[in-house]
């Protein structure tokens, strides 16, 4: 059964976030309410675990509460470079075969394309490689570069990212991981940077640590 809170119940939550340690008559004089007046919805607040009741102290952030926010927190501090994994990475001449046994062998979604300076060249995923070699006998002797997404449209992280950021942008562009960057040197051709790949982040990766956080609180 799904209890829906009340704005005054709400309003109990926020006051108790805010002012923790605080007395049930401190709530009612804010409210501008009787503490008799109040004494459902604390024991509501209380049963539901929002709230805490102390005696002699007060009112205090229940454990759900507490949980949530220390996982909030705790997101909020990571960055990439603390959860990054090693980078499944292919050069662009490889060829569609050897990327097809990478991505088998490593078990991974999709492979981080790099030139001869082992700089960024592109991303290449499991749906690309399938799209392209499905009824094309002669594609698995076609290099990666021939079906790869090119740098420029390649979604990326740096290390010193938010680990939060990182998620939004993988919901926004639908995508199953992100390559792990650092700038080494502008392109003055291009007029932009060019990214040595340090890492990489998956979805799996950042399934787990909600679960590990979770779990630690």
């Amino acid at each position: 059964m799904i209890i829906e809170l009340s704005a005054r119940q709400l309003h109990i939550v926020e006051l108790v976030k805010q002012h923790s340690p605080i007395t049930g008559e401190q709530i009612a004089e804010m409210l501008g309410l009787s503490r008799p007046t109040l004494r459902s919805d604390l024991a509501l607040l209380v049963m539901l675990g929002l709230v805490d009741a102390k005696p002699k102290v007060g009112y205090t952030p229940g454990s759900s509460i507490s949980a949530e926010n220390q996982v909030s927190r705790r997101l909020q501090s990571l960055k990439i470079k603390d959860i990054q994994a090693v980078p499944v990475v292919v050069r662009e001449s490889a060829l569609i075969h050897d990327a097809v046994v990478a991505l088998f062998m490593e078990n991974v979604g999709s492979l981080i394309v790099v030139d001869e300076e082992s700089c960024l060249s592109g991303i290449i995923s499991r749906k690309d490689l399938l799209k392209f070699t499905l009824g094309n006998p002669s594609a698995s002797t076609m290099p990666v570069s021939m079906v790869m997404t090119r740098e420029p449209n390649v979604i990326h992280v740096q290390p010193e990212d938010n680990v939060l950021e990182a998620a939004r942008r993988m919901i926004h562009h639908q995508v199953d991981g992100l390559p792990v960057v650092v700038p080494i040197k502008q392109d003055n051709a291009q007029g932009r940077n060019r990214w040595e790949v340090v890492g990489r982040i998956t979805n799996t990766m950042m399934t787990q640590l909600l679960v590990e956080l979770a779990s630690e609180s």
